[in-house]
This record gives C-alpha cells, sequence and structure tokens, in this order.
C-alpha cells in the first residue's frame, strides 16, 4: 500500500468532511474492526520517505493489520490532528514533547510504546572537550521549551554549569546558578550551529548536524540514554487516552521493537545515533505525568 500524504492546509479543510461522513455513514468504516481493509490504523509520522517505513509498513500488514502512513510536513501537525481524531496514533516525538503539547492545548494525549532515544550533544569549533573551555566563555542553547531543558542537563552534566534544585525537564536559564563555568545564551534551534563560529559551544539538535558536515561522533559531550534523567526523552508512539489499551495499536508498537530490519533501518537513517528502548507503557506514562506537573510549576 503506498504511503499517503497530507500536505498542511489539507488537515483542517478535511476535518468538517470527516465528521459529516462518520455523522452519515452507518455500519460503515467507523463500525469496522481497527485496523481493518474498512478501517484501516491511520498512523501519523514525520519524514515518512525514510525507507524504514516502507519496511514497517510490510511488516504490520503481514500480520493481518491494515495501516495506512500519514506524513507530515512539521512537527506541530501530528499532535492536532490525533486530538481531532484525522489520526489513530502518531510517532515523531519523546515524552517532553508531548508534555508540552499537552499542558498547551489541554489535550490528553498518552504514550503507549517507546521506540529510541537520541542523544544530545555539545559541539565546538574551539575546543576538543568541556574541560577546555575557560571560565566565562558563552555557551548556547535551543531556546524553545522541550529542547531548552534538555541543553541545560546536559552542560550540567558535562560540569560547565550549575542549576538550582539540580535541574529538571522545565529548567530554564534562570535557574542557570552564578557558581556556573560558562555563560548560557538561548536562541533558535535551527541557529545553534551557526553560532558555533562566535562561541565556545552550542547544543546542536540532531536535524542540523548533516547541514552544518557534523556528526553525532563530533559531539564533546552527550547525554546518556541510559540516565534514568533520559526517559522524558525517549521517542514513542502516542495516542488518545481513551485508546491506550487498545490491542492492535499496542500491536503495532509490538512490530516495530521486534522487527529488525526496522531497527536496523531507523539506525541507518539516524546516522548510528539512535539507542532503542523497549520502556514499558505505564513507565512512560508515570513519566509524561511527572513532566506535566513540572511545566505547570
Amino acid at each position: 500500500m503506498p504511503i499517503r500524504r497530507i500536505r498542511p492546509l489539507a488537515i483542517a479543510g478535511s476535518l468538517g468532511l470527516a465528521v459529516a461522513l462518520v455523522g452519515c455513514s452507518a455500519g460503515g468504516a467507523a463500525d469496522a474492526e481497527l485496523g481493518s481493509a474498512d478501517n484501516p490504523v491511520q498512523l501519523g509520522v514525520v519524514g515518512a520517505s525514510d525507507p524504514y517505513w516502507a519496511v514497517y509498513e510490510e511488516a504490520v500488514e503481514a500480520e493481518g493489520i491494515e495501516l495506512e502512513i500519514i506524513d507530515f510536513t512539521e512537527y506541530t501537525q501530528p499532535n492536532p490532528a490525533l486530538s481531532e481524531g484525522e489520526l489513530d496514533v502518531n510517532q515523531f516525538q519523546h515524552i517532553q514533547y508531548l508534555a508540552d503539547y499537552n499542558v498547551s492545548s489541554g489535550e490528553d494525549l498518552q504514550p503507549i510504546g517507546a521506540t529510541a532515544i537520541y542523544p544530545l550533544g555539545l559541539y565546538s569549533d574551539k575546543y576538543a572537550s568541556p574541560e577546555e573551555i575557560p571560565d566565562g566563555e558563552t555557551v548556547v542553547v535551543p531556546n524553545d521549551t522541550v529542547n531548552q531543558a534538555r541543553g541545560l542537563l546536559v552542560l550540567q552534566s558535562a560540569g560547565l554549569i550549575e542549576l538550582a534544585g539540580g535541574g529538571s525537564s522545565a529548567s530554564t536559564l534562570e535557574d542557570v546558578l552564578p557558581a556556573s563555568r560558562v555563560q548560557v545564551e538561548a536562541v533558535d534551534a535551527a541557529l545553534t550551529v551557526n553560532s558555533l563560529p562566535d562561541v565556545a559551544g552550542a547544543v546542536v539538535n540532531n536535524d542540523f548536524l548533516g547541514p552544518a558536515g557534523l556528526s553525532a561522533q563530533d559531539a564533546l559531550y552527550a547525554d546518556d540514554p541510559s540516565d534514568p534523567s533520559a526517559l522524558p526523552y525517549v521517542n514513542i508512539f502516542a495516542t488518545r487516552a481513551d485508546d491506550a489499551d487498545d490491542e492492535v495499536l499496542l500491536r503495532l508498537v509490538e512490530i516495530f521493537q521486534g522487527d529488525q530490519e526496522v531497527l536496523d533501518g531507523l539506525l541507518e537513517t539516524s546516522g548510528g545515533t539512535a539507542v532503542f528502548a523497549t520502556t514499558p507503557a505505564d513507565e512512560l506514562q508515570a513519566s509524561l505525568a511527572e513532566v506535566e506537573e513540572a511545566l505547570q510549576g
């Protein structure tokens, strides 16, 4: 089955039509079993052109589950589409991102399975290790809510700053203590790598490494995926709270985690940075609740 792509403006325009069709149908797709030919699972992702998604689609359908992979061009799109019923499940985000969405939107999407975590690294054009960075120098981190706290935790683990209360998934620049070795500034995530010529170092999201000629192996320091504090950054399958126990959706998680060809493809796409995770759903959901509480203050 070919992957179906949805353009950004097509989503909102299709909602009214979808509601109308459901309201007019009797015994149609809305009543068919999820994953059947009449009611395929709608899975939203960002980057459906990555080869492992086609492998995954084949693996799912080999198990007798009909699947349609819906491609979104921006990270801001799949969660609203899921909340509105346009999707059954999505897979593109980590727990921290989902928590920020839930808190800001008042929704209650829930994680039902883990995929992988991607270490976040500190990079520099001038120094080969965090220890070489002189006191008083400037280091930049992303300025968005989701990545800023993680970037600050990376700098703390690298010994460059100290955070109030030991730091958390809700830390901000205001939590950087005066005793810190370096100054920290926040810039747009896409600009962190461009800042490298002008600062001592920058925490850079993996998405921006390749275009800048960098790889994860160039990092001076990266967070440890095995550290319990890294759990909020595990990427997940997410669905609506009412569907969190749906057997078909849980089977999708099992297939993803258990298909070696899918995992090999994901690893290759990530440039070798992906660290696979099989964290149980209840632990993911507990982590989500903790992060949401922290964000709400």
